[in-house]
């Protein structure tokens, strides 16, 4: 028995120190990406003020740079994606592991399905008509419709503006947490409880979704709430009733 058991422990115990370092890298990587984001604010802001100087040419600078950022931040996002698919796949065997072949590969993977070209686009979009409406508020940028600017100024990368257990508004939530699965936003003691109570599996309660929640993939990473205070800033005058994404039209 001693024989057989032994590496059993070995291999629970080396899940478990992979689980534990995932966790760190990953939660290490989203901070990253935090501050990325709160840097693409701060360049927005200094493109306004810039343009109300009329220079330019230094807005035309500033935007080259908010690319570069765009795309650091996008390769940001698939290495903690492939982070999270080890740490949670992965299973120690008696050879040694490639851990970087593993993260390579789920990082190719990971671009194959993101949508993440089109949202930073969204966000060069959000920086030149931050830029485009010193000088012409209200009228739309070159090539676009009134409603892609009203829609790109008020887009939020949160899918639900309201908690679908408690109805209150993901800006007023204390402990916020987000499915890493279906990317839906919950208040933490409410969704736990929702879990609980449930004598199975537990389908994500905002209508339609098709995905089921587990509580280890239940996150607040440094990121949610940086994008919940972005929520907060956009909706500030806007006093527009909170909706939840329904999947089922």
């Amino acid at each position: 028995m001693a024989s057989t058991s032994a590496p059993h422990r070995s291999n629970a115990g080396g899940y478990s120190r992979m689980k534990s370092a995932a966790s760190k890298l990953y939660n290490d990587n989203q901070s990253l990406i935090a501050e990325m984001r709160r840097a693409f604010n701060m360049m927005k802001e200094i493109a306004v003020d810039l343009e109300k100087d009329k220079k330019s040419d230094l807005v035309k600078e500033l935007e080259s740079g908010v690319a570069e950022l765009l795309e650091a931040s996008d390769d940001c996002m698939h290495l903690s994606t492939a982070i999270l698919s080890v740490g949670n796949e992965y299973q120690p065997r008696q050879e040694l592991t490639d851990f970087k072949k593993l993260l390579d590969d789920e990082i190719t993977k990971s671009k194959s399905t993101s949508s993440s070209t089109s949202q930073n686009h969204q966000f060069l979009r959000q920086f030149r008509e931050a830029v485009w409406n010193v000088h012409h508020s209200g009228i739309p940028m070159p090539g676009e419709e009134q409603e892609d600017i009203v829609m790109t100024s008020t887009e939020s990368n949160i899918l639900n503006k309201t908690c679908p257990v408690t109805g209150k508004p993901v800006t007023e939530l204390a402990d916020p947490v987000r499915s890493m699965d279906c990317k839906h936003v919950y208040d933490k003691n409410a969704i736990m409880y929702h879990m609980r109570s449930m004598k199975s599996k537990c389908p994500c309660p905002v209508a339609g979704c098709p995905k089921e929640l587990q509580v280890h993939r239940l996150i607040c990473d440094p990121l949610l709430l940086v994008e919940i205070e972005e929520m907060r800033t956009m909706s500030k005058g806007t006093a527009q009733p909170g909706v939840i994404e329904d999947f089922t039209g």
